[in-house]
């Protein structure tokens, strides 16, 4: 504790970190304003009216910390940024001028994020048509195509607005400013669940409702504690480099290693495949409209909050499958190998080149299914809770305590950086 309230001092005393730092807490400050205004010209009894015939309000006002039930302005979240996030990478390996523009250098990357916020609006556009017309038309107040555009365009604009937000705390702030704003958005949930856990358990149920209650709140500690153990965890692959004469001076001969952590992929293989369970329901509302009897429509709207199993197999799926993707974008044994040969480095026991990739992407895949199969179980936990104890819709399950944990540590990770760096500065000075 002494070592974190030490850390958080040295942090106020660099000016240019805690720039960083109220930059994020303000940022952070707008977002969670504008969850709290209201598009003009709906009626909120009538949402709630509407609301009541289906669940999947519930699962998708978690993510967006509250703004979807009450249809503000920011209700739609950064979901369709994240779907446009997802097909861009898909592209970028299927269509070679896409991956020719990514191994470009920063000129490349800056492109196809250019690409990918064009993407965003167009998505966000077509998804905000979607939940028009299967959501929000019946709680208009005055149906018509002004109604249409000011609703549809105030939807499209809160997503291009929480991208560009999202973008500035990355670049000038602290953090990954997308992951951040989910997080914001979770952790503002925390008071609704809290008084949901006590009306649904603690108080209906007596002493009982109070046991079932206080063991939920270990398996959250729990969830949260195996959570940061995976996080932290890593294989340490060693790597021996030779002695070589350059000129009248020795290099090399020192021992290292290549960490590779369990679960390198972090949060974003869950808010992908969160993205993407989402995603269908909105273009099936875009074709039936409001017609909550549609039977597929009616699985993706009651399957999220009512820890519905198949649905549940399918998001463990999903993220296992977005893992061992995402794993494999960040991580190229290939080219780590090709680095290791010409500084002189190689494993113990395997020939530089060919044999040492092969060896890095055997390490790899055993491992990256360690941590898939750990984010597939954590995925699931919220169902068999819901299964286990009738509450509804868990905030505190495991995909919430994942991306809550994985942020933070991230967060603090940056931190830590960065004061290192500074560290370094002022003694090179």
């Amino acid at each position: 504790m002494g070592s974190v309230m030490e850390t958080i001092k040295n942090t106020w005393k660099i000016p240019d970190l805690r720039r960083k730092i109220l930059l994020t807490i303000i940022m952070l400050l707008i977002y969670r304003i504008g969850c709290q205004i209201f598009i003009p010209g709906i009626s909120r009894t009538v949402l709630e009216s509407i609301y009541k015939e289906g669940s999947l309000a519930d699962f998708l006002d978690i993510i967006a910390g509250g703004a979807f039930k009450n249809m503000t302005i920011f209700a739609m979240s950064i979901s369709p940024y994240i779907t446009a996030s997802i097909i861009m990478q898909l592209l970028t390996i299927a269509i070679p001028a896409l991956e020719k523009l990514s191994k470009e250098g920063e000129e490349g990357r800056k492109k196809i994020a250019q690409i990918s916020r064009y993407a965003t609006v167009a998505l966000g556009f077509l998804q905000a048509t979607g939940l028009y017309l299967g959501i929000i038309k019946p709680a208009v107040v005055n149906p018509g195509v002004l109604s249409y555009l000011t609703v549809v365009l105030t939807l499209t604009a809160g997503t291009a607005f929480l991208m560009w937000l999202g973008e500035q705390i990355t670049e000038y702030g602290i953090g990954n400013g997308i992951s951040l704003l989910i997080f914001a958005g979770i952790i503002s949930r925390a008071p609704y669940a809290a008084k949901v856990l006590y009306e649904q358990v603690v108080y209906k149920q007596g002493i009982q409702g109070i046991v079932l209650g206080l063991l939920i709140v270990a398996a959250l500690i729990l969830v949260i504690a195996s959570i940061v153990w995976i996080q932290q965890a890593e294989r340490r692959i060693p790597v021996q480099y030779a002695k070589r004469v350059v000129g009248r001076k020795m290099y090399g001969g020192q021992s290292t290693h290549i960490p590779i952590k369990v679960n390198l992929a972090g949060v974003i293989p869950i808010i992908f495949a969160m993205s993407i369970l989402a995603f269908p329901s909105t273009i099936i509302m875009f074709v039936v409209g409001n017609n909550t009897q549609n039977p597929i429509l009616r699985w993706f709207i009651d399957s999220p909050a009512n820890g519905n199993i198949v649905y549940a197999m399918v998001n463990a799926l999903l993220v296992m499958a977005f893992t061992f993707f995402y794993t494999m974008m960040v991580f190229n044994p290939i080219e780590l190998s090709n680095n290791m040969k010409k500084n002189g480095g190689f494993i113990p026991g395997i020939r530089p080149g060919r044999p040492t990739s092969e060896y890095i992407t055997k390490v790899l895949f055993r491992i990256t299914w360690f941590g898939a199969l750990f984010l597939a179980v954590i995925t699931i936990v919220p169902s068999i809770m819901q299964n286990l104890t009738n509450i509804g819709n868990i905030w505190f399950g495991g995909t919430s305590a994942l991306i809550m944990v994985g942020v933070a540590l991230e967060t603090v990770k940056q931190i830590e950086s960065q004061l290192l760096m500074r560290h370094y500065k002022g003694f090179l000075e």
